[in-house]
């Protein structure tokens, strides 16, 4: 899960950093000349469209991340409720076990 959180993270940085390449293209296109301007201001819609699609996959997988944990977390819970019975039994053993084998050592010694 940490692998898939730092590769959030990365492609969240990605996403910061054309937004801050969007804005210099901006500040360029308000200064070029009005032929290049235009050609600026659709490589600058380009890259929103672009970042836009980005940020709508990376919701996806976030979503799918998260539906993905909570059906693991469900399942994890379901098993444990049905492992929950065998194991007070074991213990119920375990603890049987010990006082046997505490009247043993008992027995063994007072002989």
């Amino acid at each position: 899960m940490k692998e898939e959180k730092k590769g959030i993270q990365d492609i969240e940085s990605t996403l910061q950093e054309i937004g801050q390449k969007i804005e210099e293209l901006i500040k360029k296109g308000a200064e070029a000349g009005a032929d290049v301007k235009e050609d600026i201001e659709q490589k600058i819609e380009e890259l929103r469209s672009n970042k836009t699609t980005l940020e709508e996959e990376l919701r996806k997988g976030k979503e799918l991340l998260q539906r993905e944990f909570e059906e693991k977390k469900e399942e994890f819970k379901e098993k444990k409720k049905a492992f929950d019975p065998k194991l007070e039994e074991s213990k119920g053993f375990f603890k049987e076990g010990l006082k046997q084998l505490g009247l043993a050592f008992k027995a063994l010694f007072k002989k």
